[in-house]
């Protein structure tokens, strides 16, 4: 008997596939790599499908919020409140930022200013945090990366519409009627809702990659705020200011849609200082448009260029 063994060849057998490379290959029997980035529009596809787990996991996060707490969901209505109490106390009484407001309409105001505001803000915020506080999640379920911020956006806007009934009665007890402007909040929350959603998805990838980013956010949104006229009208600060920077403020976002809301609310106090301009200049709908238009789709294109990077590491 021959103890002899023959040699083991592990190279693939001659035949139709000989010479081709890795790539031909796959491409030949329609394999692709694990976790490689889909196309845009495969992506938009995918993403798309998962609209209803999108909905379904934003209403599940919103009721567990505040599972803990006594008085539960309220603190929805009850933190925004808080807010303009404490806005108006300050800002309203103490440095009189209310004189100049028909009677009793600087509360209303102020309230939208506030809601309008926070809805940006915590969109931004809990975008920051989005992949990094769900990488369990992300490594255990094949699923498009852009669901997360989308869903915290839509979680920020369920509390919003929430809180609109709040708002809503708080119009209504400063003596504003409701107008055939009261139509336009519709368009003006779709529109910031597209913007908020963009920052929330460029605010995820940055968040993903550095931790440290949502240290700074506080500081960056309490700015944005003092600069935006949430409690106060920004452009009568500004009007000695250079023109230059003056129109670099007529373009925040953030004043941009609370001027929306705020003259869809009661065009009496769009504008309490210029009485004579009660009508909300067609650019600011325009820049309204430019704005949420433009930022979702920067958001969405800049966190699809790093989905297969999400969880890794």
């Amino acid at each position: 008997m021959s103890t002899v063994s023959e040699p083991v060849s592990l190279s693939a057998p001659r035949g139709a596939d000989a010479g081709l490379t890795p790539k031909q290959l796959a491409d030949k029997y329609g394999l692709a790599v694990s976790g490689a980035r889909p196309g845009l529009f495969a992506y938009s596809k995918q993403l798309w499908a998962r609209r209803h787990f999108i909905w379904a996991f934003a209403t599940a996060r919103l009721v567990a919020q505040y599972t803990n707490a006594k008085l539960g969901q309220l603190w929805q209505v009850v933190t925004p409140l808080l807010n303009c109490a404490v806005f108006y106390l300050v800002f309203g009484v103490i440095l009189a930022s209310k004189q100049g407001f028909p009677d009793n309409t600087y509360i209303a105001w102020l309230c939208i200013g506030v809601f309008v505001f926070q809805f940006t803000q915590n969109a931004v915020q809990a975008g920051t945090r989005a992949i990094s506080d769900n990488l369990g999640l992300i490594r255990a379920l094949h699923f498009p990366r852009a669901s997360l911020p989308i869903a915290f956006t839509v979680i920020q806007l369920q509390q919003l519409l929430i809180s609109m009934v709040v708002l809503v009665v708080t119009v209504l007890a400063a003596g504003i009627t409701p107008g055939r402007t009261w139509l336009l909040i519709i368009p003006a929350l779709l529109l910031q809702t597209l913007f908020n959603t963009g920052i929330s998805l460029v605010m995820a990838r940055l968040g993903s990659r550095t931790s440290d980013i949502s240290q700074l956010i506080p500081f960056v949104m309490r700015a944005w705020m003092f600069l935006s006229g949430v409690m106060f009208s920004i452009q009568d600060k500004i009007t000695h200011w250079p023109h230059y920077i003056q129109t670099l403020m007529s373009l925040n976002p953030a004043s941009i849609y609370m001027d929306l809301l705020r003259h869809a609310f009661a065009p009496v106090i769009y504008n309490p200082h210029q009485p004579v301009h009660q009508t909300l200049p067609p650019h600011q709908w325009a820049y309204g448009l430019a704005w949420g238009v433009g930022m979702f789709v920067v958001g969405y294109v800049f966190f699809w260029k790093a989905e297969e990077e999400y969880g890794r590491g």
